[in-house]
């Protein structure tokens, strides 16, 4: 019920605010270049309620799909958006603006969603820090059975190679094996001296329906603080009273330091209460967790040592900014280059509302604030770069057709009217497909839930220990 509780109003807000977001910039844009904005809407179809200012209705529609702004005198998406006031003046209407006033209105979506992404990035950069670069990516802890394991990778090996990438940050190789669930991955470790050459074929493993790669090892950080990633509802630890986000301070009076030490000090202590000093909020907190309630005798938490930031000025921030947005569109261009040479199913790829609110759930229950406004950059991101694809309806389309337009103008020509309503109307198709598509996904993969052979228990794309 938490979860659900959480979800909603997230799902609400991640959605709502890219969506928004991505239609003030074209709004605004219009608005400064005295071109007649006649809809505001959230969302397609009828109008449930709204308000209107001025000449613009502002207004919440029926399908909470996206969203448009209707620009006096364009009516190349009436079907969709209503046809165009008959008295706007020439000066405000949109179809009779040079192509370069056209093309700033039309950009200024997508620019806006990625101008989103990167300042989500650098606020947090600022606020919390960056990740620390390793100097040196030594392999840290391997977990029994898993695909590192299988591989021959050992603790202590210090990997010079990834997937082609010569001395790789962490995040990189686990990205990289992230897209590439059960696929080879070549990788180059340095052992007693000399090179070895492995391949890694990162573990499958299902999350919120999508697959994911996991590489079943863990970095060398040292001495780290460990921090709950999430609890198991009815296990010992949410008897306890331990929640996601909660560090681990002690264990019996052990001080903690690593994630091993924490697999070591609960199996040595199984046949007593587990004595817990956490900190949360900034206080300290004790608790007592008995393992003899628990069936398999785990206390039921997974967790993960804490990442190890340091403090960025304006210009280091706006650096990981670019990267880290730059890193998350070439993982995103990756897994569909995968999906067109059959290395990865359509159905673990993409995901609509229903999956965007379920990552937008597990978004708010395991990271609060931070995880959901990171979420938002990641969807605000995608959704900027989807649509600058060349599709008709989508505002790359748009672009597409204002540059053959202008080459035609070069030798005479231009488009006719029913060629651009016929366009419209493909590529208004397509979309209605793909939304089909990505909704009929959706279902089959709650309905393999309900079935109870199409998710895993949750994990990280690493190792993130449930004891």
């Amino acid at each position: 019920m938490e979860t659900l509780i959480k979800g909603i109003p997230a799902f609400i807000f991640i959605l709502g605010a890219a969506v928004v977001l991505h239609e003030f910039g074209h709004f605004i844009v219009a608005k400064l270049l005295g071109i007649r904005v006649e809809t505001f809407s959230v969302g397609f179809g009828p109008r449930i309620f709204g308000r209107r200012y001025g000449t613009t209705d502002y207004r919440l529609s029926l399908v909470p799909l996206g969203g448009y702004v209707k620009l006096g005198g364009d009516e190349s998406n009436a079907a969709v958006e209503g046809e165009s006031s008959s008295d706007i003046p020439e000066r405000e209407r949109f179809d009779l603006r040079p192509r370069w006033h056209k093309f700033l209105v039309i950009i200024a979506g997508p620019v806006m969603n990625i101008l989103t992404a990167l300042a989500v990035v650098f606020a947090g950069a600022l606020i919390s820090g960056v990740p620390a670069h390793l100097s040196s990516l030594v392999v840290g802890r391997i977990r029994d059975g898993g695909a590192a394991e299988r591989a021959g990778l050992r603790v202590g090996d210090r990997i010079v190679s990834f997937n082609g990438k010569d001395s790789p940050s962490w995040e990189r190789v686990r990205n990289d094996a992230l897209i590439a669930p059960e696929q080879p991955l070549p990788l180059v470790v340095e052992r007693d001296g000399q090179r070895v050459e492995l391949t890694l074929s990162p573990s499958k493993h299902v999350e919120e329906g999508e697959a994911m790669g996991e590489l079943d090892f863990r970095p060398d950080y040292g001495n780290q603080p460990v921090r709950i990633t999430e609890v198991l509802e009815n296990s010992p630890a949410a008897q306890a009273g331990l929640q996601a986000g909660d560090r681990l301070i002690s264990i019996n009076g052990e001080e903690i330091h690593s994630e091993q030490q924490v697999i070591d000090v609960i199996q040595a202590n199984k046949s007593a209460p587990l004595r817990l000093t956490i900190e949360r909020a900034g206080e300290r907190r004790e608790m007592t967790a008995d393992l003899s309630r628990a069936t398999d005798g785990k206390l039921g938490i997974y967790y993960g040592a804490e990442e190890v930031l340091q403090r960025a000025g304006i210009a280091t921030a706006a650096s990981y900014a670019v990267w880290r947005n730059v890193e998350i569109l070439r993982l995103t261009g990756n897994a569909l280059g995968q999906v067109f040479s059959g290395q990865r199913s359509a159905r673990d790829t993409f995901a609509g509302p229903i999956g965007i609110g379920r990552a937008a759930s597990t978004a708010a229950n395991r990271g609060g604030w931070d995880g959901v406004f990171k979420m938002l950059g990641f969807l605000s991101l995608n959704l900027g770069v989807m649509n600058l694809l060349p599709i008709p309806v989508l505002d790359g389309g748009a672009i597409a057709l204002l540059f053959i337009e202008a080459l035609l103008g070069v030798v005479g020509l231009t488009l006719s009217m029913k060629l651009r309503e016929r366009i419209q109307q493909f590529g208004f198709v397509m979309l209605v497909l793909l939304m089909g598509f990505v909704i009929f996904n959706d279902l089959t993969k709650e309905a393999s839930r309900w079935r109870g052979s199409g998710e895993s228990p949750p994990a990280a794309a690493s190792p993130s220990p449930q004891r």
